[in-house]
C-alpha cells in the first residue's frame, strides 16, 4: 500500500464522538472505585430480582400456614417463616419491587419539582428567588422523617401517600443544588452571547443550563434513593406506610420485633435486606460523585 493511500485512510477516518469519549472517561474513573462498582452491580442485581424474582419464589408471599409458624431457616424455608407461617424469603423477594418502587418514584417526584423550582429561582432571581428559597428553608428546618411522618399523618397511611411524603421532603435538596449550579452557569459569557442572539429563556434553560447541572443531580438522585428507602421503611415500621399483608420490608421488620428473642430471624432478614440495598446505593453514589467531579484527577 502506498504512502498516499495510508494518508488518505488516516484523513478519512471520522473524528471521535465527544459524547462517547466523555462516557469512556467517566467509566474509567468509576471503574477505579471498586466499592462503587460493587454497589452498581448490586443495584443491577436488585433491579433484576425485583423484575423476575417474584415469578420464581417457592411460596406465595401472603399464604398463611400456622403449622409452620416461626420455623427456623432450613432447606424448605431458606429464611424461615414468620408468626403467620409465611415464607420470609418469598416475602423479601416480593418486597424488593415495592422497596425500589417507593425509592425511585419518590425521588422522581422530588427531583422534578426541585429542579423546576431551583432553575426558576436561580435564573430569574429577585423576589421570586427569595420566596422560593425561604419556602425551601422552612421544609429543611424539619428532619426528613418527621416531615414525612406529618404528611402521612394528614394524608393517611398508604404506599402512595408514603411516596408523596418522601418526594416532598426531597424537594429542597434538589432545589438548592440546581439553584447553586444555575447561578454559576448563568454568569458564563456564552450564556450572555446566546441571549444576545435572541434565544428565549426556555431555550437557554433547557438547552444550555440544564445539561450543565445534570452531574450533581445524578449523584444526589442516587443518594436520595437510599434515604427514601430508609424513610419509607421507617414509616412502614411505625405503621404509617404499607399496610398488611403487603410484604414491605419495614412492615416485616415491625412484625419481627415482637419475636426478637424467640425467633430472631423474623426481624433479622428484612433488616439485613434494607441495610444491603441502602449501602449499595450509598457507595455507588459516592463513586458517581468522584467520577463526575471535574476536579478529580484521572
Amino acid at each position: 500500500m502506498s504512502q498516499q493511500s495510508i494518508n488518505n485512510d488516516v484523513t478519512s477516518s471520522p473524528p471521535p464522538n465527544p459524547t462517547v469519549e466523555r462516557w469512556k472517561n467517566f467509566y474509567k474513573k468509576l471503574r477505579k472505585n471498586k466499592a462503587a462498582m460493587v454497589g452498581g452491580l448490586l443495584i443491577l442485581f436488585f433491579i433484576l430480582v425485583a423484575i423476575i424474582g417474584p415469578y420464581f419464589t417457592p411460596y406465595e408471599p401472603n399464604v398463611q400456614n400456622y403449622v409452620n409458624k416461626l420455623a427456623s431457616p432450613s432447606g424448605e424455608h431458606f429464611f424461615g417463616t414468620d408468626h403467620h407461617g409465611r415464607d420470609i424469603f418469598s416475602r423479601i423477594i416480593h418486597g424488593m419491587s415495592i422497596t425500589l418502587y417507593v425509592g425511585f418514584f419518590s425521588v422522581v417526584i422530588g427531583a422534578a419539582i426541585g429542579i423546576f423550582l431551583g432553575i426558576v429561582s436561580g435564573y430569574y432571581g429577585g423576589k421570586l428567588d427569595s420566596f422560593i428559597m425561604r419556602v425551601m428553608d422552612i421544609l429543611l428546618a424539619f428532619p426528613g422523617i418527621l416531615l414525612a411522618l406529618a404528611i402521612v399523618s394528614v394524608l393517611g397511611g398508604s404506599l402512595t401517600n408514603v411516596i408523596i411524603a418522601v418526594g416532598i421532603f426531597s424537594i429542597p435538596v434538589f432545589a438548592r443544588i440546581v439553584r447553586g449550579s444555575t447561578l454559576a452557569v448563568r454568569k458564563l459569557e456564552y450564556i450572555d452571547a446566546v441571549r444576545a442572539l435572541g434565544a428565549s429563556d426556555g431555550r437557554i434553560i433547557f438547552k444550555h443550563i440544564l445539561p450543565n447541572v445534570t452531574s450533581p443531580l445524578i449523584v444526589q438522585a442516587t443518594l436520595s434513593i437510599a434515604t427514601s428507602i430508609l424513610t419509607a421503611s421507617g414509616l412502614s415500621f411505625l405503621g404509617m406506610g404499607a399496610q398488611p399483608p403487603t410484604p414491605e420490608w419495614g412492615a416485616m421488620l415491625s412484625d419481627g420485633r415482637n419475636y426478637m428473642w424467640d425467633a430472631p430471624h423474623v426481624a433479622f432478614f428484612p433488616g439485613v435486606a434494607i441495610v444491603i440495598v441502602v449501602l449499595a446505593f450509598n457507595i455507588f453514589g459516592d463513586g458517581l460523585r468522584d467520577a463526575l467531579d471535574p476536579k478529580m484527577k484521572n
